[in-house]
């Protein structure tokens, strides 16, 4: 049995913890704030009530491993549905995108009534991603990369030069495919000229495997797992914010906090190692990727009948979650924006045909600023800044020996899959007791 700290009560620090103690060792999980769940929570206000963080989720395996994994199966927890369609998009011409989710063919029939060969080229598109997807799936998403043991081909795609940019202005003409194959990475704040091109399979893991959410709002995952920890008998210390490592002989074994020193044998960090004053030379080279603009609405009265979420194409591009809990009569809407926001973001709501503005009742604004100060860094993790941030960032190891890295800062990245996933490579390197 080994000590281990978590630092972090995010969904990174909880799903590490969560396995490392099912896995027979002493775990205690630090978080600085009130609560655990990071950017996985609920914002409430006159009885609406919006999740803060991501609404959907991909890859369900990963959660479902997580539940397994760390005690009971996830369908005794948690009721986890697919989204359908996965999101609309509404570009500047005024064509329409209902984009499914979980099927080659529905997509391809959907692309098709957009224009005609325009399914065979988004599927094309889409299919060129599964050997990359098979590819790292082995080597770096579902084990720890290590190069002595990956594959050639592992080895380089991460080293490849072809960015996300050049791929699909080769892969299309039509400006609209172009505007679906970008907009995830163009939510998250990167430019796709720095995004290595082989991140486009989230595209083919998206098609094969649909999104998911859970009824009621992914807010309930923290709870969740928060619960979990205490069955686990984790330690989980709040209001606690870890100032940091404690470094002896070059390894790490504790961490400081305003309370005292706590020991360990393996430290895992799961918050941007940028506020770890030993930790933050070797991520000098990274940036974090920043929030987007988010403002949280109420409204009352007859709205658009629209899906989970819906893309309003252009500078700005306007995000627009419809899934939040309301009273009766009301909607509980997210409005995320990107880009050249020179409005206010409910004008470019109104402008992109959502025509809700007289409707709002409630409104909750959060600037990236106060995003990042609230949650003690970016859930969006590092900043694409060409193929040198795959080895820029680190996790699951590090150069400092004891020292682990989960959450979006780490490896494999930002996103609720790889997020899982990070916890899972952590609690592979550390082993059982």
């Amino acid at each position: 049995m080994a000590r281990v700290v978590v630092i972090g009560g995010g969904y990174g620090g909880l799903a590490s913890a969560a396995r490392l103690a099912k896995n027979g060792h002493e775990v205690t999980l630090v978080e600085g704030a009130e609560r655990v769940g990071g950017a996985i929570g609920f914002v409430e206000q006159d009885g609406f009530r919006w999740d803060t963080g991501p609404t959907s989720t991909l890859l369900p395996a990963v959660l479902r491993d997580l539940f397994r994994k760390s005690g009971r199966p996830l369908e005794k927890e948690l009721e986890l549905v697919p989204v359908e369609p996965v999101r609309q998009h509404r570009f500047e011409d005024e064509s329409v995108l209902d984009l499914p989710g979980g099927s080659r063919a529905a997509q391809m029939a959907a692309l098709e009534a957009l224009g005609p060969g325009l399914g065979e080229e988004w599927t094309a598109y889409v299919d060129s991603f599964a050997e990359a997807w098979e590819t790292l799936r082995a080597d770096y998403f579902e084990r720890p990369y290590s190069p002595e043991h990956a594959s050639k081909k592992a080895t380089a795609l991460l080293g490849s030069r072809l960015t996300m940019h050049k791929m699909v202005q080769r892969s299309f003409k039509d400006e609209r495919l172009r505007a679906l194959a970008l907009h995830a990475s163009a939510l998250e704040g990167h430019d796709p000229r720095n995004v290595p091109g082989w991140v486009g399979m989230w595209s083919y893991i998206e098609q094969n495997f649909g999104a998911w959410t859970i009824p009621g709002g992914m807010g309930t995952l923290a709870d969740t797992l928060a619960a979990r920890l205490t069955t686990r008998g984790v330690s989980v210390l709040t209001s606690t914010p870890v100032r940091d490592l404690v470094v002896s002989g070059g390894a790490a074994v504790g961490v400081r906090t305003d309370d005292g020193i706590l020991d360990a044998d393996h430290v895992v960090c799961a918050i941007d190692p940028r506020r770890l004053p030993a930790v933050k030379p070797y991520v000098e080279r990274t940036m974090p990727a920043i929030p987007p603009v988010i403002c949280h609405i109420g409204l009352v009265g007859e709205v658009p009948d629209l899906p989970h979420e819906v893309v309003l194409h252009g500078d700005p591009m306007v995000v627009v979650r419809t899934g939040g809990l309301a009273p009766a009569g009301a909607h509980a809407w997210t409005v995320m924006g990107r880009g050249q926001l020179a409005e206010d973001i409910i004008n470019a709501v109104q402008r992109g045909g959502l025509r809700v503005r007289d409707l709002v009742e409630v409104r909750v604004d959060r600037s990236p600023r106060e995003l990042v100060e609230q949650w003690g860094g970016s859930p969006y993790g590092v900043l694409w800044q060409g193929r040198n941030t795959v080895r820029r960032r680190l996790g699951p190891r590090t150069p400092i020996p004891g020292l682990l890295m989960a959450g979006a800062h780490a490896t494999p990245g930002a996103g609720l899959p790889s997020v899982g996933l990070s916890a899972s490579l952590v609690a592979q390197v550390i082993g059982p007791a």
